[in-house]
């Protein structure tokens, strides 16, 4: 049975400028390569879903200036559903975004029409209803998160959370989520704790929390804790390597549910190792049998 998956989130064009070090305050480098990428961390775990297998919609804002319309373009080429992609005047959202000879990066948003999804249409709550897994992340506005979460838990539908700019989240969130997927920094804004992990647990059931070069790992309110190391790469630019792990783990927790998750979770790390390998966000976002060869050689023989 194919995944379904619906994202509620952001999609902005990635302006991305190579450099051997990132800058300090005030200081200026020189940079190397420049791109533009279609990116947004909604639209990324779109066609990081969508690319794993799944059947994918998405629903957010573009603006009505040339960005958007590529931004569309390119999630209707990565086949994903863009009926809930709403046109708004004015400019589409932009990341500018710094890479270094280490695959370190630094980002800054602007949200520009991300911040017009201000509501949900019948459509789009049918969308989540009939929908397998619903993922969220915070770079549109909170309302919309909040309601989203609502319409999925209302049908039956996973919520999944990355949370992500990071941020304190209000309960009423906090509630709906079945999952809440963040990485180290995160994790410690969101529990406001120095043991953010046993924290969140008190906050939401599930967690799993990204560490980078060393893996992830799972914990969930019934006792059960599980750690699975990262495949060793050669680590090229890591911006969207988080991106696709959250949608390829979205794609798996739907397609094989908790029962699984030891799998789904070393399948989530192939994802975000495959794309590290690559430069370019979405461009980068790896295809579901790149994901199975490099999960597969790291991981043959694992129970």
């Amino acid at each position: 049975m194919t995944a379904r998956v619906v994202v509620v989130g952001s999609t902005n064009l990635d302006l991305v400028v190579t450099t051997p070090q990132l800058p300090r305050p005030g200081e200026t480098v020189l940079g190397e390569d420049f791109r533009t990428v279609p990116g947004g961390k909604g639209a990324n775990q779109a066609v990081a879903a969508a690319r794993a297998g799944a059947d994918c919609a998405f629903v957010g804002a573009v603006g009505s200036d040339d960005f958007g319309v590529r931004l569309r373009d390119s999630l209707v080429a990565a086949s994903v559903d863009v009926r809930g992609l709403r046109t708004v005047p004015g400019p589409s959202g932009v990341a500018l975004i710094a890479v270094d000879q280490a695959a370190e990066n630094f980002i800054v948003v602007a949200p520009g029409a991300n911040g017009a999804l201000a509501d949900l249409t019948d459509d789009d709550r049918a969308a989540i209803g009939a929908a397998d897994v619903l993922l969220l992340q915070l770079e549109v506005p909170l309302p919309t998160v909040v309601a989203a979460a609502g319409a999925a838990r209302a049908a039956g539908t996973t919520v999944v959370l990355n949370a992500a700019p990071a941020a304190s989240l209000p309960a009423e969130l906090l509630d709906l989520v079945d999952l809440l997927v963040v990485n180290e920094h995160e994790a410690a804004v969101v529990s406001r704790a120095a043991e953010p992990l046993d924290a969140l647990l008190e906050l939401v059931p599930r967690v799993v929390m990204t560490l980078g070069a060393r893996g992830a790992l799972y914990a969930d309110r019934f006792g059960r804790r599980l750690e699975v190391p990262a495949p060793r790469i050669e680590a090229v630019d890591t911006t969207a390597a988080g991106d696709a792990f959250t949608g390829a783990l979205a794609v798996g927790w739907a397609e094989q549910g908790e029962a699984a998750i030891a799998h789904t979770l070393r399948w989530a790390c192939a994802a975000g190792a495959a794309c590290a390998e690559r430069a370019g966000a979405s461009s980068a976002l790896p295809d579901r049998a790149t994901i199975d060869a490099l999960h597969d050689a790291t991981y043959r023989g694992t129970p």
